[in-house]
C-alpha cells in the first residue's frame, strides 16, 4: 500500500516547478488565469492551484510550488495532528483542557468571549474549524507542540507548508513573521488526501473534514458558491463545501474541497499584496471570487 507521503512526493517529481503560464491552465479556467493575472502585474504575489478529486490533476496551476504566508489556514496543520491524537487516544493529551492568560488572544473565535474556562479536546477542534478561534489554537498549541505539528505535516511529504508558531498579537524581532506559510500545490493536495482518506488514515481525514464542514468564513473564492455561510454541512442545490481561510493584513487565502452534481475539486488560492486601500483589498476578493465561479461552472 502506497503510503500518504509516499503518494505526496511522487505527485511531487511528476509535478513541475512553479509555473505561471497560460498552456498550464484548463480551459475552464482561463477567466481566473487572467484575474489573477491582472493582480500579479500589479505587483501582487499570486499562487493558485486546482485539483480534479477524481483524477488529481491539476486543472488550474499559477505559481502553484511558491510557499505564501497564508495565514490561520495552517491551522488545518494542527487539527490534523489533534485528529490522529483523538484517533489514538493518546494518553498524553488531556481530554478537557484549560485556557489560561497566556493563551489569550482577541481577534478570530469565540473562546475569548466565553464564559467557560475549559472545554472537551473535540470542541476545540470545532471551534478552530468554525471561526478559526485564537484561544483555542493557542490551548492545543501549547499541549501538543509546534514541533509535533511540523512533523506530522513532514511525514505526509509538505515540505513549502507549515504552521510556525502560535497566534500573537505582534510579533517581535524573536517570534515567526507569520502564523504559516504554504504552497497552493500542497494544501490543494492535502484536501485532496483528506477527501480521499488518505491524511494519517480514514477516520483522521473525516474528524478533520467534520471541523471544517462548519467553517463560517466564505467570503474569498467560496463566496461565488451562494451557500449559507452559517449553515452548508449538508448539500445545497447539489453543492457540498469544506474550506478553511487565512486573513492578515495583505494576505488572503482560501483552501477547500467543492462537489458538485457534475464534478469535484480541491483548491488553494493564496494572495500576497499591498493592503493599503480598500480598493486593493476588494479587487483581490474579487478575483478570488472569479476563481471560484469557475470552479462552480465545472462542477455544476
Amino acid at each position: 500500500m502506497v503510503s500518504a507521503s509516499q503518494h505526496r512526493r511522487s505527485r511531487q517529481r511528476d509535478t513541475r516547478a512553479g509555473r505561471h503560464r497560460e498552456s498550464d491552465v484548463s480551459e475552464s479556467f482561463a477567466t481566473s488565469f487572467a484575474a489573477l493575472g491582472e493582480l500579479a502585474y500589479e505587483g501582487a504575489r499570486v499562487s493558485a492551484t486546482v485539483l480534479d478529486l477524481v483524477t488529481g490533476l491539476p486543472l488550474l496551476a499559477i505559481d502553484d510550488r511558491v510557499a505564501l504566508p497564508t495565514a490561520s489556514v495552517g491551522k488545518v496543520l494542527l487539527l490534523v495532528e489533534t485528529a490522529a491524537r483523538i484517533t489514538t487516544r493518546d494518553p498524553s493529551i488531556p481530554t478537557i483542557l484549560d485556557k489560561t492568560p497566556a493563551d489569550a488572544i482577541a481577534d478570530s473565535g469565540l473562546w475569548h468571549r466565553m464564559q467557560v474556562p475549559t472545554l472537551p479536546l473535540g470542541d476545540m477542534g470545532l471551534l478552530i474549524g468554525a471561526a478559526s478561534d485564537n484561544v483555542a489554537t493557542n490551548v492545543l498549541l501549547r499541549h501538543i507542540g509546534i514541533e509535533a505539528v511540523r512533523m506530522r505535516a513532514e511525514s505526509l511529504g509538505l515540505t513549502r507548508t507549515a504552521l510556525l508558531d502560535r497566534v500573537r498579537t505582534t510579533r517581535g524581532p524573536d517570534d515567526a513573521p507569520q502564523l504559516s506559510v504554504g504552497s497552493t500545490a500542497e494544501l490543494a493536495w492535502l484536501f485532496y488526501a483528506l477527501a480521499r482518506g488518505q491524511v494519517v488514515d480514514s477516520v483522521t481525514s473525516q474528524r478533520v473534514l467534520d471541523w471544517l464542514s462548519l467553517n463560517a468564513d466564505l467570503s474569498m473564492v467560496a463566496s461565488a458558491f451562494g451557500l449559507d455561510p452559517l449553515a452548508h454541512r449538508a448539500s445545497s442545490h447539489g453543492l457540498q463545501l469544506i474550506n478553511k481561510t487565512g486573513t492578515d493584513e495583505g494576505v488572503r487565502s482560501d483552501v477547500g474541497l467543492l462537489q458538485g452534481r457534475r464534478a469535484g475539486v480541491s483548491y488553494a488560492v493564496t494572495v500576497e499584496f499591498t493592503d493599503s486601500s480598500l480598493h486593493d483589498r476588494l479587487r483581490v476578493l474579487d478575483a478570488m471570487r472569479v476563481v471560484g465561479r469557475d470552479i462552480l461552472e465545472y462542477v455544476y
